[in-house]
């Protein structure tokens, strides 16, 4: 079983910033692909962005220039920098070990971290 503790979450105005923090249980943290993905109420879930074991990274379109995720494999954790933040950034953050596809392999998803983008 994989345990993850996302937080960094908040309420920021237009334009803002947060960062958001994933902590990871698994011994073998640093051979995961790892995602964060965000739902907003009546949503599904989407990619916000991942990062490979060897650094690569993936970037939804509406996110490409304003996030960046970075990770430390000796800390088993994983970062999310959200700049220049919008109304339509909220949502409920979740990280993720994924797959090959970008896809998220977590199945129970908790609580996560809350985003809220309100002037």
């Amino acid at each position: 079983q994989v345990q993850f503790v996302e937080s960094g979450g908040g309420l920021v105005q237009p334009g803002g910033s947060l960062r958001l923090a994933c902590a990871a249980s698994a011994s073998i943290f640093r051979f995961y692909t790892m995602g964060w993905y965000r739902q907003a109420p009546g949503k599904q879930r989407e990619l916000v962005a991942a990062i490979t074991s060897g650094g690569s990274t993936n970037y939804a379109d509406s996110v490409k220039g304003r996030f960046t995720i970075s990770r430390d494999n000796a800390k088993k954790t994983v970062d999310l920098q959200m700049n220049s933040l919008t109304y339509e950034d909220t949502a409920v953050y979740h990280c993720s070990d994924a797959d090959s596809a970008w896809r998220p392999r977590r199945v129970y998803w908790g609580q996560g971290t809350q985003v809220t983008v309100s002037s």
